[in-house]
C-alpha cells in the first residue's frame, strides 16, 4: 500500500510539472510581442542640429532610446547640438530601438598647418579639406608659377607649416598669377641693404633669385648689394626690362659698394 502511494503522488508531481510548464510558455508566447513591440512601428524624429538634451526628450516622448556614439568638430552648428544620427530621421523603425548620435564637440581640436607653399590650389584645397581646415580668402601677386600657392595665411599673418591651428580654421592663400605681360625697368638695386632690396623688389612686384655673398657676413639684413643680374643698365647703356613675376639675382657684401660703382 505505501509503495502505491508513493508512486501515485511521484506521477502527479510530473504531471503537475508539465501542466505548469505549458501554462508558463503559453504567458510567455502571449505577452511577447508586447514585450518586444512586435509588429508596432513609428517614424524616426529628426532631431539633427537641436542640442543633446533636447534631442533625448523629443527621442524618449517617441519611444526611442538615445546613445551618444560618436562626437565631430563643426563650425556650422552650436556646441554639443547632433550633427548625426544612425537611424535617420523619417526612417520607420520598432518602437524602443536605440538612435546613436554624433554629437558636435565644444571645443575645436588642434591640427597640424601643412605645407602648401609650391602646391597648386587645386592641391592645397584638398590638403587642407584632408586636415579638416578650409580655404579662406585668395588674393593673387606675379610670380613665375602660375596659380600655385605663394604663402599660407592665418589671421592675417604667415602660418608655417608644422604650427598648431584650430580645426575649421580658414586659411587664405596667396597665389601666383604668373609674369605680367607689361616690360618694367629693372630697379637699381646696387648700394642698398638686402633689407632695402627685398622691399624694393616686393614693392616691384618682383622676385628675389639666387643670392651669393661675397666675404665674411655677419647680418645678412645688413649686408649690402654689390651687384645684381639683370643690372639696371646693359653694355650698351639702355636699361634693362622685366615683367612683373620675374626674380632678379644678387650678390652681398657687408662693404658698402662705392659711389662710383653705383650705377646712376
Amino acid at each position: 500500500m505505501f509503495e502505491f502511494i508513493t508512486k501515485r503522488s511521484f506521477f502527479i508531481n510530473v504531471l503537475a510539472a508539465i501542466v505548469l510548464i505549458v501554462v508558463l510558455g503559453a504567458i510567455f508566447f502571449a505577452t511577447l510581442g508586447i514585450i518586444t513591440h512586435h509588429g508596432k512601428t513609428i517614424t524616426v524624429p529628426d532631431i539633427r542640429g537641436k542640442n543633446v538634451k533636447e534631442a533625448t526628450e523629443i527621442l524618449g516622448k517617441a519611444g526611442f532610446e538615445a546613445t551618444v556614439r560618436d562626437s565631430i568638430y563643426a563650425d556650422t552648428i552650436p556646441a554639443l547640438s547632433v550633427y548625426d544620427q544612425a537611424p535617420e530621421g523619417g526612417a520607420v523603425e520598432k518602437v524602443g530601438r536605440t538612435v546613436y548620435l554624433t554629437i558636435n564637440k565644444t571645443i575645436a581640436p588642434m591640427v597640424q598647418m601643412p605645407e602648401l607653399v609650391g602646391l597648386t590650389f587645386r592641391s592645397a584645397q584638398m590638403t587642407l579639406e584632408s586636415r579638416r581646415l578650409k580655404v579662406g580668402d585668395t588674393s593673387y601677386q606675379p610670380d613665375f608659377a602660375t596659380n600655385t600657392v605663394l604663402k599660407q595665411v592665418l589671421g592675417g599673418k604667415p602660418v608655417k607649416a608644422g604650427t598648431e591651428v584650430p580645426e575649421g580654421s580658414a586659411i587664405s592663400l596667396v597665389l601666383s598669377s604668373g609674369t605680367g605681360n607689361t616690360e618694367n625697368p629693372v630697379p637699381d638695386l646696387t648700394g642698398l641693404s638686402f633689407a632695402e632690396a627685398r622691399d624694393a623688389l616686393t614693392a616691384s612686384n618682383l622676385g628675389i633669385g639666387t643670392v651669393l655673398t661675397m666675404g665674411e657676413i655677419s647680418d645678412t639684413a645688413a649686408a649690402f648689394v654689390v651687384r645684381q643680374s639683370p643690372t639696371r643698365v646693359n653694355a650698351q647703356g639702355d636699361i634693362n626690362t622685366v615683367r612683373a613675376g620675374e626674380t632678379i639675382d644678387l650678390w652681398l657684401s657687408a662693404v658698402k659698394p662705392s659711389a662710383d660703382s653705383v650705377h646712376p
